[in-house]
């Protein structure tokens, strides 16, 4: 497949339609190989969470490949417990993380005017879309670690989908809950320290309580996704 290294590569259907055909029936792994020998890292754009099991991703990205860049979106509004989760990642898989965060003055009026309360859509654009849409336009393909039990709206998704002018790839996709939980098992993978306190779905404070699965973020609101991924 044509890979254009100097300008934002676009994707007919087709093309599409080629990769899923090619990367459905390899591991998670493989597909992230596959991946960087069909794009450079140049083109390549790897967000993280550093959620609950943000580490099962990160660890087989930093395998494959240690130059990746690593953005993390910083809210303003993270647990404490995130951002030590994170510099523990960083450290064991020698991470190149990147934090980004939206424009000051408008992060300011989100504190002020405490917009997740009334408007938490809002809010998660001033603070997590927007930033991410500044740095987007350089990269052709953005790797996530959705995973399509996790709800409704991902369990409609293929492994590369088309969204507007960026190439998703999501190589867990298919990653049963059981099979992620095994291989964090036997790799002894680190979980977010707010998992033992119940938490399985960790964003930002004020959206985020103990639940099971998504059910613990924006409680009490019809809301399962930040929008950075819809």
């Amino acid at each position: 497949m044509p890979v254009n290294h100097h300008d934002k590569t676009l994707f007919t259907e087709q093309e599409v339609r080629l990769l899923n055909k090619k990367y459905k029936p390899l591991t998670p792994s493989k597909r992230l190989e596959t991946l960087y020998h069909d794009f450079d890292v140049d083109e390549v754009m790897l967000t993280s969470s550093f959620a609950a099991t943000s580490a099962f991703l990160l660890k087989l990205v930093s395998e494959v490949n240690k130059n990746q860049e690593v953005f993390f979106i910083d809210t303003g509004y993270h647990f404490d417990e995130t951002l030590d989760y994170m510099a523990k990642l960083e450290e064991l898989y020698e991470l190149n993380v990147k934090s980004i965060r939206a424009i000051k003055e408008e992060y300011l009026f989100t504190l002020k005017d405490e917009t997740w309360k009334k408007n938490p859509d809002f809010c998660c654009s001033i603070n997590k879309v927007r930033p991410l849409d500044i740095i987007k336009k350089q990269y052709s393909v953005w790797v996530s670690g959705l995973m399509e039990w996790q709800s409704d709206h991902r369990a409609t998704l293929d492994i590369f989908e088309q969204r507007g002018d960026i190439l998703k790839f999501y190589p867990l996709l298919d990653v049963t809950k059981e099979r992620r939980d095994s291989y964090i098992e036997k790799h002894n993978l680190p979980f977010h320290p707010l998992v033992a306190k119940g938490y399985h779905s960790i964003g930002c404070k004020h959206c985020t309580v103990p639940g099971e699965d998504r059910s613990g973020r924006w409680n009490n609101n019809p809301k399962t996704e930040c929008g950075l991924h819809l």
